[in-house]
């Protein structure tokens, strides 16, 4: 089975390649926010436990957001492999996740982070906003902020894959095709 946990700060493609690997590892994409938005949306008792911490303006806890992930692995048994994209967003999480993963006989099979300098994030997403209407995408300012907190956040999950010797960094710039390629080579390096 193949584990891929896609790592990137905003504007760094993950949308763009994990369809592309999607499609060709025959893979499930499982996104935080797709999962979030569908259990409130369908008012799931997990949804609405979500959602009560989302209106105080709070983090979900780890512990909601894994049961969720863990439902929705449990949805897709025959599942050849997944794409956790937005988690593991700590070393908690991935420790959590790890526990799950083990006692279906499957673990992860690489962290996947895409790397791209902050101007180019930066030029990427303001396209994106002017594009999408996306207003998070539209100020500079809050497009740094993301970054920045993605940096802070995610260095130390990326540690965790990097002892376990399963952290590949991808650059992240140049067609998307080439990007594709890097992203692939990696892939099989660990399967």
């Amino acid at each position: 089975m193949l584990n891929i946990v896609l790592f990137g700060p905003p504007g760094a493609g993950k949308g763009t390649q994990a369809a592309k690997l999607i499609d060709k590892y025959n893979l499930v994409h499982l996104s935080t926010g797709d999962i979030f938005r569908a259990n409130i949306k369908g008012e799931t008792e997990l949804g609405k436990l979500a959602k009560s911490y989302i209106d105080k303006g709070e983090l979900v806890p780890d512990e909601v957001t894994i049961r969720m992930l863990e439902s929705e692995v449990n949805k897709t048994p025959q599942a050849k492999g997944y794409i956790f994209d937005g988690f593991p967003r700590t070393t908690p999480q991935a420790k959590a996740l790890d526990e799950f993963l083990n006692s279906k006989g499957t673990t992860i099979s690489v962290m996947l982070a895409l790397d791209v300098e902050e101007k180019e994030l930066i030029r990427r997403l303001l396209g994106r906003g002017k594009d999408s209407g996306r207003a998070d995408d539209q100020d500079e300012n809050i497009i740094a902020n993301r970054i920045k907190v993605y940096h802070d956040q995610t260095a130390i999950v990326a540690d965790y894959y990097a002892e376990q010797g399963k952290y590949q960094e991808i650059k992240g710039v140049g067609g998307i095709e080439a990007v594709f390629d890097h992203l692939c080579e990696a892939i099989e390096q660990h399967s």
